[in-house]
């Protein structure tokens, strides 16, 4: 049902850059290249992630509550998207490792927008 999720910058130009690194490496590449709005995909059948500088021309700030999950294949992977983005200057909002006893598996971080994200996986 989801077909992209926007994240809201104030500088698309490093917004840009550091989901080109974090996201190389789990195969999204960009989708859609505008000046203002850049969208991610690993193919366009599956949901994306998009940032923009608001239309309204105010500030964009990360909501309070608001997540996005990125979806990885192994836990090695989640490990290595979540060292990529400490790397890149996002800030650590949880190791890797297990969440619970389901099977879930999950590192948080946030970008340098301040937006929180996640990289799961089940399993794996």
């Amino acid at each position: 049902m989801i077909g992209y999720i926007t994240l809201g910058t104030n500088d698309i130009g490093r917004a840009a850059a550091f989901y080109d690194a974090l996201l190389a490496d789990v195969g999204a590449r960009r989708q859609i290249d505008l000046e203002d709005f850049i969208t991610w995909g690993a193919s366009p059948k599956h949901p994306a992630l998009s940032i923009v500088k608001p239309y309204n021309g105010e500030a964009a700030t990360p909501g309070n509550g608001n997540m996005v999950a990125l979806v990885m294949k192994t836990r090695e992977q989640v490990q290595a998207v979540h060292k990529k983005a400490l790397e890149l200057g996002g800030k650590d909002e949880g190791a890797p490792g297990p969440r619970g006893d389901s099977g879930f598996y999950a590192a948080y971080f946030r970008d340098l927008d301040g937006h929180k994200l996640n990289a799961f996986c089940m399993g794996g």
